[in-house]
């Protein structure tokens, strides 16, 4: 099974059904799914700037999921829409408002592996 979500009606289900948390930089969607395995979606605007730009963005977002997937819960369906502040924001500050919105959706598993 793909760890990407791709499909328009994958995107429009967790805008619709799913939980969401926002930071300064991004809004983080998710929701249940049965795959038995984390997917992520990213949403980057063609408002946010120049390709190069949102590449970039993109990138950081792949990133961040990439190194705290095992921290979080299983069969999740993430969508994260970054906003315009970070296309200016350094990765630090884009986990920082990853694992926010993480935890306020209380997607976050502690050390021992229980559910918060």
């Amino acid at each position: 099974m793909k760890n990407t979500l791709k499909e328009n009606r994958d995107f429009r289900r967790l805008y619709a059904r799913g939980r969401c948390a926002s930071s300064d930089c991004l809004v983080v969607y998710a929701l249940r799914n049965k795959y038995g395995e984390g997917r992520l979606g990213i949403t980057v605007g063609a408002k946010l700037g120049s390709a190069v730009q949102r590449n970039r963005v993109k990138r950081l977002i792949r990133e961040i999921y990439r190194l705290h997937k095992h921290e979080l819960r299983p069969n999740i369906d993430l969508v994260v829409v970054a906003r315009h502040r970070a296309v200016t924001a350094p990765y630090a500050q884009m986990e920082r408002a990853f694992l926010r919105c993480i935890g306020q959706l209380g997607l976050n598993l502690t050390k021992e592996g229980n559910v918060l």
